[in-house]
């Protein structure tokens, strides 16, 4: 027992360097960043940023869910464009569109670099879309295990692990279902359809991005 609370507080004093030189590297690319030790901490530091009554929308981000924050942010005063309660294809898309003049959008990434650079997949585009143009804040709960040394690894993680595992969540058939990572696939179901590096905000402080010493999401 004692030998493996010992490598547990290697790890988080690993993870706690890491995590605090990925946020100034975040902050050097005109973005705002915190390192946060646990979800919870990461669900505190979220609400200290959004004001009550802010109009909020998400795509399908699972770390903002595990994080506890869409619960969070359901019980709480604010406006919540929830997609997961449209009751029709029509409503969903509704939803979607609102994004791009709500006052913050949640999510994460599927990879970033220890030099703050992050890449995001996406099939429909909503959420590169919202990442790209629109919201006034976009806040992203970011799991240490999505960190990696370079954008190359960046690129890697995003295509060879995260995307086969969402292909698999969402139950469609792309190969990488198949294979266990990316084929490179023209599928109808191919969800690498738009691929986006983030490198800076043109927007000071557009971005607020919470690292969380935690295994949050894929």
């Amino acid at each position: 027992m004692k030998e493996d609370e010992n490598m547990k507080n290697v790890r988080e004093m690993r993870n706690e360097a890491l995590g605090k030189r990925v946020a100034e590297a975040l902050k050097s690319r005109n973005m705002d960043a915190w390192y946060v030790k646990t979800k919870e901490e990461a669900v505190r530091k979220a609400l200290e940023l959004i004001p009550e009554g802010s109009t909020i929308n998400m795509g399908g981000s699972a770390s903002v869910r595990e994080s506890g924050l869409t619960d969070a942010i359901s019980s709480g005063n604010y406006v919540f464009y929830d997609r997961d309660k449209a009751s029709t294809p029509e409503e969903k898309q509704e939803i979607a569109l609102k994004a791009f003049t709500c006052d913050w959008y949640l999510g994460s990434v599927n990879a970033m670099s220890e030099d703050g650079v992050f890449v995001n997949i996406d099939g429909n585009a909503n959420r590169v879309a919202a990442y790209a143009f629109g919201p006034k804040n976009v806040l992203l709960i970011v799991g240490m295990n999505k960190v990696v040394k370079t954008e190359e690894d960046a690129m890697h993680r995003a295509r060879n692990e995260a995307a086969p595992i969402n292909t698999q969540r969402f139950g469609i058939s792309a190969p990488c279902v198949k294979n266990g990572s990316c084929s490179d696939c023209k599928s109808p179901d191919c969800i690498c359809c738009q691929i986006m590096v983030t490198r800076f905000s043109r927007i000071p402080k557009r971005f607020k991005i919470i690292l969380v010493d935690e295994n949050l999401g894929f």
